[in-house]
C-alpha cells in the first residue's frame, strides 16, 4: 500500500499530464526554442513521477527519503534551468548564452553562498530558485512591454503556477486533501496553460 496515498497519487497524475504534454510538444515542434520547453517539461515530469515514488514508498525509510528528495530537487532545478533557457531564447533570440548563464548563476550562486556560510540544505536550494524564477518573470514582463506574442499567455501560466502555492495553506477540513496534494493538482492548471501558450498562442509567422 502507498505510504502517503493522496500525495503520491496526485503527484502521479501531475507527472503523467506533464509527460504527455512534453511528448505532444516534441511531436509538434514549431520553433527552435521548443527544445528547451521540451526539456523543461520533461524534467518537471521526472520530478513529479519521482514524487510519486517518494510519497508512495520511500518515505517509510527516512535515510532513503532524504536521498530521493534530493534527487527530486535536482530534477526541479534542471526544469527551472530549461525554463530560463527557453525564456532567454524566446525573448532575446538565439545567441544569448552569456545572458542565460549570468541569470542562472544568480540563483545557484545564492545557494552556494548559503551552503558555505550556513550549511543550508535542500529547502534553501528551492528558495534560491525563486531568484531564477523572478528572472524568468522579469524577462517575460519586458517582452510584454514590447508586445511579444507569447508574453501575456506565458505570464498568465506563470501566475497560475505561482497561485498554486497558495493551496498549501488551505485547511484540510475544507478541501478534504492536504496542502501538498492540492498543490500538485493546482500545478496541472499552470502547466496546461504554459503548453497552450507556447503552441496555440504562437503566431504562425514564427513557425519555420
Amino acid at each position: 500500500m502507498l505510504a502517503q496515498p493522496a500525495q503520491a497519487l496526485t503527484d502521479l497524475l501531475l507527472g503523467l499530464v506533464v509527460c504527455a504534454l512534453a511528448i505532444a510538444l516534441l511531436r509538434r515542434r514549431v520553433a527552435p526554442a521548443h527544445r528547451y520547453w521540451e526539456f523543461a517539461l520533461g524534467w518537471l515530469a521526472v520530478s513529479a513521477l519521482g514524487g510519486f515514488v517518494h510519497h508512495g514508498f520511500l518515505v517509510r525509510w527516512p535515510s532513503v527519503a532524504t536521498v530521493s528528495w534530493t534527487l527530486i530537487s535536482v530534477a526541479i532545478v534542471l526544469g527551472v534551468s530549461y525554463l530560463l533557457a527557453a525564456t532567454v531564447e524566446e525573448v532575446l533570440g538565439p545567441g544569448h548564452r552569456r545572458v542565460f548563464w549570468l541569470l542562472r548563476a544568480a540563483g545557484l550562486g545564492a545557494y552556494l553562498g548559503l551552503v558555505i556560510t550556513t550549511g543550508a540544505g535542500i529547502s534553501a536550494l528551492i528558495l534560491c530558485e525563486s531568484i531564477t524564477f523572478a528572472c524568468i518573470v522579469g524577462l517575460w514582463g519586458w517582452a510584454a512591454s514590447r508586445r511579444h506574442p507569447l508574453a501575456l499567455p506565458v505570464l498568465i501560466a506563470i501566475v497560475a503556477s505561482g497561485a498554486a502555492a497558495a493551496t498549501r495553506v488551505i485547511p484540510a477540513d475544507l478541501a478534504y486533501l492536504d496542502g501538498d496534494s492540492l498543490y500538485h493538482l493546482a500545478q496541472i492548471v499552470g502547466i496546461v496553460l504554459l503548453y497552450r501558450a507556447i503552441t496555440v498562442a504562437r503566431r504562425p509567422a514564427t513557425a519555420p
